[in-house]
């Protein structure tokens, strides 16, 4: 073995003056834990990690590892306990110490053994008792531990990967949000920030990454010791180590820092576009939050498998490999701009987390939202033809979705135990957060926002805050109101819809709380509205402090006059284009100027019809158009206006260009497809043939083949524009497809089918695959076999299940479980699972749920297989079958998912029957389908 860390050796000289005391080791259950412990879901402050010097010897092939540590600490209260956290560790007996200074000789150490060691499974938790109160100031504890190489994607944990054509291991951590003490016994939370010095033990042949670069490395035999740098101050769950076998490419930014992309061997070159990435947005931070990057260094890593995205890590960010390679002949564009997003928001926690970190995980969304704000502002940037900021509207509408529900949960959200962390993790701490912090950027200036951000960051560096610590910062540097209008959208649930109605010189506006049920909510919120009036080149800005409001416009008397004096006297037939007036065509007003806000907008008759003409025209740009579509679906889903108000305002998209309206659109209407089909299934066909209408003309307009030049925008929409009419049944675009796949087969580098249009052939070729004839599944399997490449793996995964025939979903589901599908992509296959397949797949669920939570009850994926089937379904009866289900069989990790979930299928029950009982629309649907 090689020789042990110089901070280890004084230990052990130390110990060796004592007779160890016998150590009586035991384990309790949570019951017993108020006793000592306070019943707290936080550690007591009494004592406090400073530094943590740690030792680790993993031993790859047999899936373990050894540890020592020695903790320096301050003990600041008078106790006879430490308490800290440990899972899944063995701590090895009699090697627990303390050594602290003698209050009367202060030269002197005074070396205590604790009398007992009690372990609480349950809340991961590790008592040391000792029979005299703990001498208050400086102190080290020492420890010897064990550990598994698990098979979870958390703590320290093992990847698998293919080399010389034999499978090898290599050993990752994941420690966010609570799974550092998986690795060694510590503070895990994050205000118990301190320093880390590592050195690991490997195998010579073996690549060693950590947060620090190597400060010294030694070999005797096969053994190699490496030590790393000191850290600065950080939170546990930012600690990182890899142990694997890599190449690398390498870069240097503008300010000198070194950067790196490991991978596996052989692909570096797949790495270069993220090392490009990394070298331009880490001197682009710098600047906007006036810090230089602090770390030395900064190693970016591809790992096999895992879980998440990717992982912050300080100075040692993991990824997923389909979020940081990208292969220039057969990965799609939006895999390059997927990977974009990902490095610049990995990036920004380099600041926005690791360098200044929240106080608690109530406060998760300042690390998230803030990180997937800023990561658009990055792409921006440095990618100005992908309109990104347009594109940000998709996360205004998912946290919309999942907002809009009873089961919502506020942004601030409260969290005891650290295993309800893991269902905050969504689009509420991500997407609302990042919307909210683009509101409130929008309504006090770009420049005062980033003034706030500079004074923030400077102020709390290397140190904890919460969300009043910022709306503190940025109320002092703007002189703007900030705590009073954020704090309403921090600490409730929900959002509000805002009903706009113009009554001569004057639009009265009153504010509700959006439910999707059609129920009315509690919920109030200072709201910064703003709005422009047949021209962008004014907007009006205010906010909205109350119920109602009102804000005085001259000239809006004659702008929205009717007859009689009536406002909306249109009703329904004024969205036809021929029914509007052409003094009226040119005269629009329009609230939530370019979707800044989180807030939705309902219209009087007469105001929406004069939005339908401007788009029509040409008038309002795309975040207003996708702002329109988006809102009046919404408004239909709570049953507040007549479905064909939404099939009619469809219809005015169908020279739609824009990606992200274009996008938005067929999301619309899947959702719309889905409950006209269970409300009225003799009207699907109709429903089918009507949305497929709406894409030809641009699908027509992009073609199938690559064109010398084009925009980046535009080779992402082909695909979604052709997967879409594949999806909607277009029979020439599916006879093209099966063309295409057809040559494929026969020559995998043909140019007839580039990457951004596999996903439609693939889903083509499913749609006659069967029992009796499972030729094209057949084939998509062999590809899967074949190729090494991630991104293509996953395009044939969510292709799998789209077949008709429910035998075959099964299948596809049975494949994603077998050893052939790394464990973070069986998710994949659930995402394709057709509409006739969905009761085979709920059945499959329950069959194999024990299975499925063996394997992924430890991490936040599990709850992707509960939303991925069960989302599908439309009647009260699967929702109570569904709640009875997880009552039976769940488990409070994800009691949050499933009261969404039963809540999600209950909305589209409702749904269902509403549209059941419209007079009018099978007919009106029929109409819009023979045009």
């Amino acid at each position: 073995m090689a020789a042990r860390v110089a901070a280890a050796a004084a230990i052990v000289l130390a110990s060796s003056f004592i007779i160890r005391r016998q150590l009586n080791r035991k384990t309790k259950s949570s019951k017993n834990l108020s006793k000592t412990y306070n019943g707290s879901p936080r550690l007591p402050r009494t004592v406090l990690p400073r530094r943590y010097n740690i030792e680790l010897t993993p031993d790859l092939d047999a899936r373990a590892f050894q540890g020592k540590q020695a903790i320096t600490l301050d003990i600041v209260e008078p106790t006879a306990n430490i308490i800290l956290n440990a899972a899944d560790l063995t701590i090895k007996k009699d090697t627990v110490w303390l050594r602290g200074k003698d209050s009367r000789q202060c030269y002197f150490w005074q070396i205590l053994w604790p009398v007992s060691q009690e372990l609480y499974e349950e809340e991961e938790l590790v008592i040391l008792k000792f029979d005299q109160p703990l001498p208050i100031g400086e102190a080290i504890l020492g420890m010897e531990f064990n550990g598994t190489l698990n098979d979870q994607m958390k703590g320290f944990y093992r990847s698998s990967y293919e080399a010389g054509g034999e499978r090898r291991n290599m050993a990752v951590t994941q420690f966010e949000p609570a799974d550092a003490r998986r690795c060694f016994p510590c503070w895990d939370e994050p205000n118990f920030k301190a320093v880390f010095k590592l050195t690991v033990h490997v195998h010579v042949d073996r690549v060693v990454l950590s947060n620090m670069p190597i400060v010294d490395e030694q070999a005797i035999g096969k053994i190699k010791t490496i030590h790393f740098e000191d850290s600065p101050l950080m939170s546990t769950y930012l600690v990182a180590l890899v142990v694997g076998e890599f190449d690398y490419i390498e870069g240097i930014t503008k300010e000198g820092n070194k950067v790196r992309v490991y991978t596996a061997h052989g692909k570096t070159e797949q790495g270069r576009f993220a090392l490009e990435v990394a070298t331009r947005v880490l001197p682009f931070y710098a600047e906007y939050f006036g810090t230089t990057y602090p770390l030395p260094k900064l190693d970016m890593v591809a790992v096999p498998d895992f879980a998440a995205g990717a992982m912050e890590n300080y100075g040692l960010v993991t990824y997923r490999d389909t979020q940081l390679l990208f292969d220039e002949k057969n990965s799609a564009a939006a895999n390059k701009q997927r990977v974009a997003i990902v490095v610049a928001h990995e990036l920004a926690h380099q600041w926005f987390g690791n360098l200044v970190t929240m106080e608690w995980w109530t406060h998760l969304w300042l690390n998230e939202g803030f990180a997937t704000w800023v990561s658009y502002l990055a792409v921006e940037h440095h990618f100005p033809e992908w309109k990104i900021w347009t594109q940000f509207s998709d996360l205004t509408v998912d946290a919309f979705r999942l907002d809009g529900l009873v089961q919502s949960h506020p942004i601030e959200v409260e969290v005891g135990h650290v295993r309800e962390v893991d269902e905050i993790f969504d689009a509420i701490s991500y997407e609302k957060g990042a919307t909210i912090i683009r509101m409130l950027q929008n309504y006090l200036g770009p420049q005062k926002f980033q003034k706030g951000l500079v004074s923030y960051i400077k102020r709390y560096a290397y140190k904890n805050a919460t969300t009043e610590d910022l709306w503190n910062v940025l109320s002092e540097e703007s002189g703007e109101p900030v705590r009073e209008l954020m704090n309403s959208w921090t600490k409730q649930k929900g959002y509000p819809v805002v009903f706009v109605k113009a009554k001569g010189d004057v639009l009265e506006l009153e504010q509700t709380q959006y439910l999707t049920s059609g129920l009315p909510g509690p919920g109030e919120w200072v709201i910064p509205l703003t709005l422009c009036r047949t021209t962008y080149t004014r907007i009006t800005s205010a906010l909205m402090r109350a119920k109602s409001h009102q804000v005085m416009k001259p000239g809006l008397d004659k702008l929205f006059e009717v007859e009689s004096g009536e406002t909306g006297g249109h009703a329904i037939n004024a969205l036809k284009a021929e029914d509007i007036s052409q003094e009226h065509r040119n005269d629009w007003l329009k609230l939530n100027v370019g979707q800044t806000g989180f807030y939705r907008v309902q219209y009087d008759e007469e105001l929406a019809a004069s939005l339908r003409s401007a788009i029509l025209a040409g008038a309002l740009e795309a975040t207003d158009r996708l702002g329109v579509l988006d809102d009046t679906y919404a408004l239909c889903k709570a049953c507040k206006q007549p479905f064909a108000i939404l099939l009619s305002l469809m219809e005015v998209y169908r020279c739609e260009t824009d990606y992200t309206v274009l996008t938005n659109l067929i999301g619309v209407a899947y959702g719309v497809f889905q409950a006209i089909a269970d409300a009225r299934p003799d009207a699907a066909k109709d429903a089918k043939r009507f949305i497929a209408s709406l894409l030809q003309h641009p699908a027509k307009r992009l073609g199938w083949d690559v064109v010398a030049g084009e925009s980046h925008l535009d080779s992402m929409l082909r695909g979604e524009l052709l997967t879409g009419l594949v999806d909607f049944n277009d029979e020439e675009t599916i006879m093209e497809a099966k063309r295409r796949f057809d040559i494929f087969l026969k020559d995998r580098s043909t140019s007839v089918l580039p990457p951004d249009t596999r996903k439609a052939a693939f889903k083509a070729a499913m749609l006659d695959a069967n029992g009796s004839d499972k030729s094209s599944y057949q084939a998509l399997l062999k590809i899967y076999r074949e190729t090494d490449l991630s991104h293509e793996k996953v395009r044939i995964l969510v292709s799998l299940a789209a077949s008709t025939d429910p035998n075959l979903v099964r299948e596809a589901l049975d494949f994603s479980l077998s050893s052939e599908v790394r464990s973070h992509d069986a998710v994949y296959v659930l995402n394709g699972i057709s509409r006739e397949g969905r009761e085979a797949a709920w059945i499959w669920l329950k069959e194999n749920w024990n299975k499925i939570w063996n394997i992924w009850s430890k991490g936040f994926l599990i709850t992707r297989f509960v939303t991925s089937v069960a989302l599908k379904f439309s009647s009260d009866e699967k929702a109570d079958e569904i709640n009875e289900f997880f009552t039976s069989n769940g488990n409070p990790a994800i009691e949050r998912t499933v009261s969404q979930t039963v809540e999600h299928v209950r909305l589209n029950s409702q749904l269902v029957r509403y549209i059941r009982e419209e007079e009018g629309l099978q007919e009106f649907l029929k109409q819009l389908a023979t045009k």
